[in-house]
C-alpha cells in the first residue's frame, strides 16, 4: 500500500482516507492503485465496519484530469474500467461502508461515495457528476447507482441541468443519510460505523445483498430472496445468540 491512501483501524473500524490533498484528493491511477490495496489489506479485512473519508479541504474533486489529457483514448478507458473494479469491490465489501464527505464530491469521488452502503455530508459538501460538461459520461457505476438511488428523470435532471448541488438537496433526493454542522461528516459517519459494528455480522452482510438483490428484481423474486436469506439466518449462532440476549434484557428485573 502506498502513501496516498491511508488505513486506521479503531477498535472495529477502519478509517480509509484518501491521502492526496494537494489535489482535493483528485483520482489518480496511483491513488486508486493504493484505495485497491487499502480494502485488500487486513485492517480491512479485521473490520466490521468501514468509513471512507478525504483529507485536506475535500472528499475527492474527482478524476484527476491532467492525467487524463496526457492519456490515449485507450489509456483512460483502461483506467475507468479500473476505477469501476475498485470501486465495486467497496460495494462488496462484506461489512457496511459509511463515505464521510465534506468539500467537492464531483465525479468519480462522488461515485466512490455512491458504491458506499450510507453517506454523511456536513454543510460544506458539493456534488455532481460533471462528466457531460468535458465530453464524457460516469463510467464507473455512478449512473447505475444514481439512476438506483434516484430514479431515471431524477438522474437526468442531476446530471443534465443540476450540475453541482449542495448537501441538503443530495439529502432529499435520498443521496445522503445525514446533513451535519461543517468539520463533523467524520465524526459522525464513525458513530454510525460503531453502531453498524455491534450488529451481527453475518446478518449485516446478507441484508446488504438482499437490499442490493431487491433493488433489481422483480417482486416475486425480492420475496423468495427476502425468505431464502430469513430462513438461512434463522439457523445460525448469531441469530440464537442475538435472541437469547434480546429476551434477557427483557425478562432482567428494572430494580423497582
Amino acid at each position: 500500500m502506498g502513501d496516498l491512501v491511508a488505513v486506521r483501524l479503531d477498535g472495529d473500524l477502519a478509517i480509509v482516507t484518501l491521502e492526496r490533498p494537494g489535489k482535493l484528493n483528485a483520482l489518480s491511477t496511483a491513488l486508486e492503485a493504493d484505495l485497491d490495496a487499502a480494502l485488500r489489506s487486513s485492517s480491512v479485512a479485521r473490520a466490521r465496519a468501514v468509513v471512507v473519508a478525504g483529507a485536506g479541504r475535500a472528499f475527492s474533486a474527482g478524476a484527476d484530469v491532467q492525467q487524463m489529457r496526457d492519456q490515449t483514448p485507450e489509456d483512460v478507458l483502461a483506467a475507468y474500467r479500473a476505477t469501476g473494479e475498485v470501486y465495486e469491490r467497496v460495494a462488496g465489501l462484506q461489512m457496511p461502508t459509511i463515505a464521510a464527505i465534506h468539500g467537492y464530491c464531483l465525479g468519480g469521488g462522488f461515485e466512490l461515495a455512491l458504491a458506499c452502503d450510507l453517506r454523511v455530508a456536513d454543510a460544506t459538501a458539493v456534488f455532481g457528476l460533471p462528466e457531460v460538461a468535458l465530453g464524457i459520461v460516469p463510467s464507473s457505476g455512478g449512473l447505475h447507482r444514481l439512476v438506483r438511488s434516484v430514479g431515471p428523470a431524477r438522474a437526468r435532471e442531476l446530471v443534465l441541468l443540476r450540475g453541482r448541488f449542495g448537501a441538503e438537496e443530495a439529502e432529499r433526493a435520498g443521496l445522503v443519510t445525514e446533513v451535519v454542522p461543517e468539520g463533523t461528516a467524520l465524526t459522525r459517519a464513525a458513530e454510525m460505523a460503531r453502531e453498524l459494528a455491534r450488529l451481527p455480522p453475518v446478518a449485516v452482510e446478507v441484508a446488504k445483498r438482499a437490499i442490493d438483490a431487491a433493488a433489481t428484481a422483480d417482486r416475486d423474486a425480492a420475496l423468495l430472496i427476502e425468505r431464502l436469506a430469513y430462513a438461512a439466518l434463522a439457523q445460525t449462532a448469531e441469530h440464537r445468540r442475538a435472541t437469547t440476549e434480546f429476551v434477557e434484557r427483557r425478562e432482567r428485573p428494572t430494580g423497582r
